[in-house]
């Protein structure tokens, strides 16, 4: 008899799972195509300009293609030869898509310290600039146009970047540079001793940077008293002191009072940072190129 009760009991647990199991499954197999649907919607929607992927990356409207349009066009002008032409970094500049200053800034209202005034760039070859209000809200509508996520699959470097014209380099070499470098005499054989072009061509526009093998001249200072006149390397300046490290290796500090004392301070490399605000794109390839076929 038991086993006829647990027969029973098992044959009959059965057909209620097996009332169960279809009934789930019919309503699975109901809901499937909605949420297979839902899926394929949901992927085949574009990922808004400026992000998408959570509050690290907050998805912004684009602005209208024309401002867009400006503000790459000043983009590719002043800033692309550091960060690159995707604005994700370049041998010198930083990615500025995944920048935090950018992507906590809204319409430019951040970037203007940065660019007009230099403040937390210290120490770096970035410039100031003297772009308008407008221009910098442009700037930014052009940084806020491209996606943000968490990989940049969408880098692509270029095979090379010796793509300028080499008479065109040596002709604006002569106009802007020979003045320093008389002749290029000096920078005969600088393409065999920077084989990599990408190196190269960071040496010439940033020469202060150094790198292995290569010896910086550092920026000196005069400072003169009433009494006396010393010189050294520049250690630190600033309006109200000056440092300076003698031949012989001795620090000196001075106290600054406006022009008191007189202080002159001489950057060999003023010239270079100075020009970097003026290269266009095309500059830097066409010197890069010229400055190739000096081996």
């Amino acid at each position: 008899m038991r086993n006829h009760y647990f027969l029973a009991a098992a044959i009959a647990a059965g057909i209620l799972i097996a009332g169960i199991a279809p009934a789930g499954a019919q309503n699975a197999g109901k809901n499937a195509p909605k949420a297979d649907a839902k899926a394929k919607a949901k992927a085949a929607q574009p990922l808004p300009a400026g992000g998408g992927g959570g509050a690290a990356y907050p998805p912004r409207p684009l602005a209208p293609a024309e401002v867009i349009a400006r503000g790459k066009s000043l983009f590719d002008a002043q800033c692309a030869f550091c960060h690159g032409d995707d604005a994700r970094g370049g041998d010198m500049g930083n990615n500025l898509i995944r920048a935090q200053v950018v992507l906590n800034d809204d319409s430019g209202e951040r970037l203007a310290p940065v660019l007009n005034r230099g403040e937390g760039v210290e120490g770096t070859l970035m410039p100031k600039f003297s772009f308008t209000s407008a221009q910098i809200a442009e700037l930014a509508a052009f940084l806020h146009s491209f996606r943000v996520n968490g990989y940049d699959g969408s880098r692509n470097r270029p095979e090379t970047i010796l793509v300028g014209d080499a008479q065109a380099g040596q002709q604006y070499f002569t106009q802007r540079c020979a003045s320093c470098h008389a002749g290029a005499t000096e920078l005969k054989g600088i393409a065999t001793r920077f084989p990599d072009v990408r190196t190269l061509q960071q040496r010439w526009l940033n020469p202060s940077g150094g790198g292995r093998g290569i010896v910086v001249t550092p920026t000196t200072v005069t400072v003169t008293t009433g009494a006396e006149k010393v010189q050294g390397r520049l250690v630190r300046i600033d309006d109200f002191l000056v440092s300076l490290s003698t031949a012989d290796g001795t620090q000196r500090t001075f106290r600054r009072d406006g022009e008191n004392p007189k202080v002159e301070v001489r950057d060999p490399f003023q010239p270079h940072k100075d020009l970097l605000k003026t290269y266009s794109d095309k500059n830097i390839h066409d010197i890069t190129a010229y400055l190739v076929t000096l081996k």
